[in-house]
């Protein structure tokens, strides 16, 4: 049977909800339990299970996999809140606010443990194609959250820079998912081989939406302020590229405005997209989103299942490229 995304995040959900939490101390729990409640897209899980079901019929049978990769990504996600000292995710306290940093130091070495146990629950003949991709992806993550943090401190980071700290830090993960879909469904090393391929340039179209989303998004739909990126001076495609193709006058201006210790925040994110505009930075981000979604495209189409199978994962690929949060 075809699943739809649709129903597919429904089970997810409902497999998150049913998760146990039956082990004491409760309050190293507690945490893990809250931040797996907040919600979220789900797209790993969901991605998952469409790679799955592209071979199989019966993706509910991998859905303690797919549970393990969305405990991995919200580990993360505590973590680098806790590391940008932010105050609020998903329209929530973060875990250190609620509770404090040594907590959230705790209850998320506990999900990465959960998320590796949950990943390595799977049968014995794919266990360690399973376990090694994961594994590698960790270790990948690890290395784009560690250039993220050392971009921050430097004004000459170059484009291929940050679409391979971009890669590593997010575009590994979805591209994970969907390989190991494929391994559990039995798929060919091509096939697997393609689907990574395919999940990592979605990823990277992902990345590079939400630079754009954060600048020129509607706060109603984005769910936060836009402008975050500006205001920090996040390292951004946008920015690298501004600063890059900026003309003497407008990098000077630019450079005015990432330099100032003190600034008015709407005045600092109005003036730098103006900038933005001037330069073309929308239409370049556009275009570079569209590069690594048609190199997606292709990638699927080379995957060995009928176009009818691979409807719904295509749905929503397309899907991901229209988001407005």
């Amino acid at each position: 049977m075809m699943y739809s995304s649709e129903e597919l995040l429904k089970k997810v959900n409902a497999a998150l909800e049913a998760l146990p939490y039956d082990r004491k101390p409760s309050r190293l729990y507690d945490p893990i339990k809250y931040v797996l409640s907040l919600g979220g897209k789900r797209v790993r899980p969901v991605l998952m299970l469409l790679a799955y079901n592209l071979f199989k019929d019966d993706p509910e049978r991998i859905m303690t996999q797919a549970i393990g990769l969305e405990t991995y990504h919200n580990f993360t996600l505590l973590h680098d809140d806790l590391m940008d000292n932010a105050d609020m995710r998903r329209g929530h306290e973060t875990v250190h606010r609620k509770w404090d940093p040594n907590q959230a130091i705790l209850s998320g070495d506990t999900m990465l443990l959960q998320a590796f146990g949950r990943i390595g629950a799977c049968e014995a003949d794919k266990l360690q194609d399973v376990f090694n991709t994961f594994l590698i992806t960790t270790y990948e993550i690890d290395e784009g959250q560690q250039l993220d943090v050392e971009f921050e401190t430097r004004n000459d980071v170059k484009e291929e820079e940050y679409i391979e700290m971009i890669r590593l830090k997010t575009s590994v993960l979805l591209a994970c998912a969907v390989k190991i879909g494929a391994i559990l469904a039995g798929a060919s090393k091509e096939d697997q081989d393609n689907l990574y391929k395919f999940g990592e340039q979605v990823g990277l179209a992902f990345q590079l939406q939400d630079d754009l989303l954060d600048v020129y998004g509607d706060p109603k739909v984005f769910g936060k302020n836009i402008g975050g990126d500006i205001t920090s001076n996040k390292k951004t495609y946008m920015l690298i590229n501004a600063v890059n193709r900026a003309n003497e006058a407008q990098r000077k201006e630019l450079m005015g405005w990432i330099e100032a210790k003190e600034f008015n925040r709407d005045e600092k994110v109005k003036a730098v997209t103006r900038l933005y505009d001037e330069i073309g930075i929308r239409q370049l981000c556009e275009e570079k989103m569209e590069a690594c979604y048609a190199k997606a495209k292709d990638y699927l189409a080379k995957v060995s299942v009928s176009e009818e199978r691979k409807a719904e994962l295509k749905a929503y690929a397309a899907a991901m490229m229209k988001r407005q949060s």
